[in-house]
Order: structure tokens, then C-alpha cells, then sequence
């Protein structure tokens, strides 16, 4: 499944490199989330969209929460956060609607809250 970044009027307001409209092709299925915009709050559920790489190409991207939630419940896909010198796994919390969040060790964290904002 290719994971949507941005509808069409979204795009000019991102740099160049980050102006892509889906991530096409990719032989990874594993990014690494670089940064959260939030949106009326500052909770998990506040978390709208995601920029990510793609460590393997370095393709970078821009996606809404609904879409890598729908991403990241598809067979095999995952997403990471940089903590230190570990990678820490995103999970999708099921709740309505579902959102993103970090897990490890057998429990729920917060590295995307503590990722640069957007």
C-alpha cells in the first residue's frame, strides 16, 4: 500500500523536497517519523500529520494521521522514533479514532511528543 503525503493544495507549502504525492516504489516498508504537527491540543490524539525518511533512499515525506494509521495497520509496515541510540517502535492506539503512539517494553511511551513540531 503506498502511503498518501499531502492532497494537492497542501503541497506548495512544503519545501521542495518534501513535495511528493505518494510514497511510490519503496522497497522498505519501515520509515522513521522526524517530526509531529499538532492540531487543537498537545496529547497523542492532537497529532495530525507526521514527516518521515525513509532511512534505506532517504526520500523524506509528509502524511496525515488517518493515512499512516491506515499505513501502519497494513501487513509488515512500520515506523520508528530515534531515542538515543535506540530505535523505538509507533504504534496505532485503538481508539476513535485511532491514533499514533511510541512503545516499548510492553508500554506506551511518548517520543512523538517529544519529536520537533511542524
Amino acid at each position: 500500500m503506498d502511503v498518501p503525503i499531502l492532497s494537492a493544495p497542501d503541497a506548495g507549502r512544503l519545501p521542495a523536497a518534501l513535495r511528493l504525492d505518494r510514497l511510490s516504489g519503496e522497497t522498505t516498508k519501515m520509515i522513521e517519523i522526524t517530526a509531529v504537527h499538532m492540531a487543537n491540543g498537545a496529547s497523542h490524539q492532537h497529532i495530525a500529520s507526521v514527516r518521515w525518511v525513509n532511512a534505506s533512499n532517504a526520500n523524506v515525506g509528509q502524511t496525515e494521521r488517518g493515512a499512516m494509521v491506515s499505513w501502519l495497520q497494513d501487513n509488515g509496515n512500520r515506523a520508528v522514533v530515534q531515542s538515543g541510540q535506540r530505535q523505538v517502535e509507533v504504534g496505532v492506539v485503538d481508539a476513535n479514532p485511532p491514533y499514533l503512539r511510541t512503545y516499548a517494553d510492553g508500554v506506551w511511551t511518548d517520543n512523538l511528543l517529544a519529536l520537533p513540531r511542524f
